[in-house]
């Protein structure tokens, strides 16, 4: 079968399409005939051998979220059945979701809501459980509340966006970079959206909030919009980490740090989160979330964003496309697409 390998980190380039063999289901395992495979910025992270909670070993297959039809049950697998609509997490066994086929733990397999497509299906369980555990677990969005999103035209800001507003958000403001990404964060219904690429940005996101603090900020690029987006955090305000797509630190400077801790230390909180762990220390809360994305998307009330369906071979233009943040919603590799 056809699989994206890479057999040194790198640039996007080092994305490779090769023939490998079909992976087997062991016990408790099922079999996947890839349809579509999302692409996440935890596999650019691992590409690139930035810092992990799982080691990378190489060569390394990327792709953990996937759907696609069931093609066979491992030992003491009872369904779904043979031929069912799917989608999943996998990743074990050296499987992969760049790929024709995978396998994954029959824990990890969900049918897919009627009326979503494969491409639909492949960003609920990555992208999806990361926005709604962002904001029910770690930020413990309250009705009312403000919330600030960072990435907002992307894959986990738009459905972050739209799940706020499910929860009862009050004002929610979206921030991203391109006028594209900005239209989009509108769509998936932000109240307001501001350009986080300009100097005094923060300050435009307060006043669309009538100049207050933000209950719950969402911190995505690192670099300097990390101390920007704190110095809008409301009192007993939440600031997640969700990522640096800017490839920087987020800088929290002496300045920052003072104002932070000890003046006015007005109760504010920084957490950070990381979906593999949930996973692996959490599973039931990360199954309990994802279930609830299932039924908000089959119920119409969230909808899953794609930018574009891809074939293997450009898989490196994904992640190029991704590093770079000109991306809205989801980009999908298709691996049967020429």
């Amino acid at each position: 079968m056809k699989a994206v390998q890479i057999e040194a980190f790198g640039g996007p380039e080092v994305l490779e399409v090769v023939e490998v063999p079909v992976p087997e289901p062991g016990p408790g395992q099922i079999q996947l005939r890839v349809e579509a495979a999302a692409v996440n910025f935890a596999d650019v992270m691992r590409r690139r051998d930035d810092a992990y909670p799982f080691p990378t070993e190489l060569p390394f297959r990327p792709g953990a979220e996937v759907a696609g039809t069931v093609e066979r049950l491992g030992a003491g697998v009872e369904g779904p059945p043979v031929g069912s609509s799917v989608f999943a997490v996998v990743g074990g066994d050296g499987s992969t979701g760049y790929a024709q086929f995978a396998v994954a733990d029959a824990a990890q397999v969900v049918p897919i809501p009627p009326g979503l497509g494969a491409a639909e299906a492949a960003g609920i369980t990555v992208a999806g459980t990361t926005a709604m555990l962002v904001l029910t677990d770690r930020a413990r969005l309250a009705e009312g509340e403000s919330v600030l999103v960072g990435g907002a035209g992307g894959g986990v800001g738009t459905l972050a966006v739209q799940i706020a507003k499910v929860l009862g958000a009050g004002t929610v403001v979206g921030a991203a970079s391109t006028g594209a990404k900005r239209e989009a964060a509108l769509a998936a219904g932000a109240d307001a959206v501001v350009d986080p690429t300009v100097s005094g940005w923060e300050s435009e996101a307060a006043a669309a909030i009538g100049g207050a603090g933000f209950d719950v900020v969402l911190e995505v690029a690192g670099g300097r919009t990390f101390a920007e987006g704190l110095s809008v955090l409301a009192p007993f305000g939440r600031f997640v980490v969700l990522g640096r797509a800017s490839g920087s630190a987020g800088v929290f400077d002496e300045s920052a740090q003072h104002r932070f801790l000890y003046v006015p230390s007005p109760n504010q909180t920084i957490t950070v989160f990381n979906l593999g762990v949930y996973f692996g220390l959490r599973p039931q809360v990360a199954i309990e979330a994802m279930t609830e994305v299932i039924g908000l998307v089959a119920s119409g009330r969230v909808r899953i964003p794609v930018d574009e369906v891809l074939p293997l071979d450009r898989a490196a233009e994904a992640h190029r496309r991704l590093e770079e943040r000109e991306s809205t919603g989801k980009l999908v590799l298709d691996p049967w697409a020429a």
